[in-house]
């Protein structure tokens, strides 16, 4: 390879390859990696409905307090979250409601991505459903149907380990 010119020297040293403006910081990396989000099609979501929920409150704040559409409107939003929180709304706020995240919050699986490998693999139900994918979204209320599927041998050697084993499950 030649010798770099002074001025193609110069300019090497004011650009800097790993921080771009339109990657803010690798932050889309750091999420995935962090909630081990195995399709980028799920981050982009998540941030295209953040950045809806963000442009809706900015119209709403923008709007006559008094006005009957405006109240209409918070009273919705409202049920949902709080105006504060929309503002502050991101993509990891939609990644922490994850199936994966939430076994770990409510100790069914160890690790992270302990919680991605049971659920890939069919062990995991929420309610009457078996559950594949694990970017399924939990929502408050479905938190306590989540379990593990009948036939799952994790769920019986989970049911060994607390005696709770009866004759029935030990058959199948």
């Amino acid at each position: 390879m030649r010798k770099l010119a002074f001025h193609e020297q110069k300019l090497l040293r004011r650009t800097k390859f790993l921080h771009y403006k339109c990657d803010k910081g690798h932050r889309e990396a750091r999420v995935t990696q962090r909630y081990h989000i195995v399709e980028r099609d799920d981050y982009k979501k998540y941030n295209g409905i953040c950045l809806m929920v963000q442009k809706q409150v900015n119209t709403i704040k923008q709007m006559d307090p008094r006005d009957r559409c405006r109240i209409e409107m918070t009273d919705m939003l409202l049920d949902k979250l709080s105006l504060v929180k929309c503002e502050k709304l991101s993509a990891s706020s939609f990644c922490r409601r994850t199936l994966a995240t939430v076994m770990t919050r409510i100790n069914m699986a160890e690790h992270l991505k302990e919680a991605v490998t049971y659920i890939e693999q069919g062990h995991v139900r929420v309610g009457p459903e078996v559950v594949t994918d694990p970017a399924f979204l939990v929502t408050r209320n479905m938190e306590d149907f989540i379990t593990w599927v009948d036939s799952s041998k994790i769920k019986k050697k989970v049911m060994e380990y607390n005696d709770a084993l009866d004759d029935y499950d030990a058959m199948a």
